[in-house]
C-alpha cells in the first residue's frame, strides 16, 4: 500500500510511520445504515470509535483500541447539482477520485491541497488547505455535511439546517461524529497557469506583501542551509492548455523532486555533514518552467518521499518575522534539516477550529523525512510559531493542548459544547482528542 496507512497484524500505521494502534476490531460499511449500526453496536460493547481514511495526519487523531471504521466503500459522487453548483460525495471517496470525476464532468473545486491521496472527510476534517489569496481550505468549499451521531443517528447539516454544527463539523476533527456525506461548492473547470521560479530568500521575505497581492495562489519552499527559495505563482488562465510534457514532467516531477531527493535523504540520514552541500545541489536542481492546466494537475503532485511534518498557521502579517526567526535559529543550532520549509497563505474562515478561523493566515510547514530524529528541530520551530499565536494543524505534527487552544481560537469554547451536546459520553474520544479539546 504506497499511499494508504497500512495494517499488519491487526495493527494499524500511518502514512508516515510515526503511529501505531490496535484496534479491538475493524468494520467496513457499504451503507450509512451499516456504519450506523456499527457505532451502535460499539456503544453497547462499551467501544470508542474512530474513522480512518488513507492514515496522512501524523498526528493520532484517527488512532484507537476500540472500533477502527474504514470507509473504503463508502465511495463516489451521490449527486451533482448544477443549478447551485454543488456535488455530494460519500467520506470515503479519495481526492483524487473525486478531482478526476469532476474533470470528466467539466467541474473542479476552486482549491485544493498540494496532494490528494486523502479521502475528502480525512483531508477535511483536519482542515487540509493550499495556499490562496482569495479561496480558502478545501473544509472552506463545503456546503452540506452528513454525519453518524453518537447515538447512531444521522444528522444533516448546512448554513440552513444545523447551522451551529455546519459551524464546526466542516473541520470536525473527528469529535463530533462520523462523517457520511459532504457537499462541495465546485464551479466550471478553468485553466491555470503555473509559473515556478528560484527566488532568493531576502528576496521573497522582502517582497512577500507584493507576491501575495499579485497571485491568486502563491506559495514557495526554503531550503534550509542555503539563500535559495523555489517559488510558485498560479493563475487563472484564459489558455490555451500547455501542460508539463511528459518526459519533462517525468524527470522534474518524478526523477528529482521523488527519485534524486529520496536518494539525497538517504545520503543525508547516513552522512549529516553532507547535508548543508546537498541542499545547495537541490536547490539548484529544478529550473524556471511555465504550464497551463486544469486545477488538480497544477495544484497536485506526487509525494513518494515519506516523511514526518509540522505545520503551523500564523497570523498572515507575521509570516515573515516567523520565518527569519526560523532560519537564524537553524543556522544557530548546528541542526543539519535536509528538508525543505514550506510557505503558503490562506484567508480568514468562518470554521469554529479551522486553522484559519477569523484571521488571514500564513502556513509554515517543516519536514524530517521518515526514520530521522526530528524532535529537536520541530520542539525550536514549535517554540517560534507559538510565539507568534500560531494554530498548528490539526493532522501535522505539534504538542499543543486544550489549554493553548482555548487561548488561541475564540471559539474554542463552542465547540467543546457543542462536542458535550453531540457526544456527552465520549463515544469518539481517543488520547489525541482527549489533549486537544479536554476531557
Amino acid at each position: 500500500m504506497s499511499t494508504a496507512a497500512s495494517a499488519k497484524n491487526g495493527t494499524w500505521r500511518n502514512w508516515g510511520g510515526n503511529v501505531a494502534a490496535r484496534p479491538a476490531r475493524e468494520v467496513t460499511p457499504a451503507s450509512v445504515d451499516e456504519l450506523a449500526a456499527a457505532v451502535r453496536k460499539a456503544a453497547e460493547d462499551g467501544l470508542k470509535v474512530k474513522a480512518v481514511g488513507t492514515g496522512h495526519s501524523f498526528t493520532s487523531i484517527a488512532a484507537t483500541d476500540g472500533v477502527l471504521i474504514r470507509p473504503q466503500l463508502l465511495t463516489g459522487i451521490r449527486n451533482i447539482d448544477r443549478d447551485a453548483m454543488t456535488v455530494t460525495v460519500e467520506a470515503g471517496t479519495p481526492l483524487k477520485r473525486l478531482n478526476m470525476a469532476l474533470a470528466r464532468e467539466g467541474l473542479s473545486l476552486t482549491n485544493m491541497g498540494d496532494i490528494m491521496e486523502q479521502t475528502v472527510s480525512g483531508a477535511t476534517s483536519t482542515g487540509t488547505h493550499g495556499t490562496g489569496r482569495e479561496s480558502g481550505s478545501i473544509a472552506a468549499q463545503i456546503r452540506g455535511l452528513e454525519l453518524v451521531t453518537a447515538d447512531g443517528s444521522v444528522l444533516s447539516c448546512s448554513e440552513k439546517e444545523n447551522p451551529e454544527v455546519f459551524a464546526a463539523a466542516r473541520i470536525g476533527l473527528g469529535a463530533l461524529g462520523v462523517v457520511t456525506a459532504i457537499t462541495f461548492a465546485v464551479e466550471p473547470v478553468f485553466l491555470l497557469t503555473a509559473r515556478e521560479e528560484p527566488m532568493s530568500f531576502d528576496k521573497v521575505t522582502s517582497a512577500f506583501d507584493e507576491l501575495w497581492a499579485e497571485n491568486e495562489h502563491f506559495e514557495f519552499y526554503w531550503f534550509p542551509h542555503t539563500g535559495s527559495t523555489n517559488t510558485k505563482r498560479n493563475n487563472r488562465s484564459a489558455g490555451p492548455e500547455k501542460p508539463v510534457p511528459q518526459l519533462q514532467g517525468w524527470i522534474e516531477d518524478e526523477f528529482l523532486s521523488n527519485g534524486v531527493f529520496q536518494v539525497a535523504q538517504w545520503v543525508g540520514r547516513a552522512a549529516p555533514g553532507t547535508i548543508p552541500s546537498i541542499a545547495r545541489i537541490s536547490s539548484k536542481a529544478l529550473s524556471a518552467r511555465t504550464y497551463t492546466d486544469i486545477p488538480y494537475k497544477v495544484f497536485t503532485s506526487p509525494r513518494r518521499v515519506r516523511f514526518v511534518e509540522m505545520e503551523y498557521a500564523v497570523p498572515r502579517e507575521a509570516v515573515v518575522e516567523t520565518l527569519r526567526e526560523l532560519k537564524a535559529m537553524i543556522e544557530h543550532s548546528g541542526l543539519k534539516v535536509s528538508f525543505p520549509v514550506e510557505v503558503r497563505t490562506a484567508p480568514a474562515d468562518d470554521i469554529t477550529l479551522s486553522t484559519a478561523s477569523g484571521r488571514d493566515s500564513a502556513y509554515i510547514a517543516v519536514h524530517m523525512v521518515k526514520g530521522t530524529p526530528y524532535q529537536a528541530y520541530f520542539t525550536a520551530a514549535e517554540r517560534i510559531f507559538t510565539a507568534h499565536e500560531g494554530r498548528p494543524h490539526w493532522g501535522k505534527v505539534h504538542t499543543r493542548d486544550a489549554e493553548y487552544f482555548a487561548g488561541v481560537y475564540p471559539r474554542f469554547g463552542e465547540f467543546t459544547a457543542l462536542r458535550d451536546r453531540l457526544d456527552p459520553d465520549r463515544r469518539f474520544q481517543n488520547d489525541y482528542l482527549r489533549r486537544v479539546l479536554g476531557a
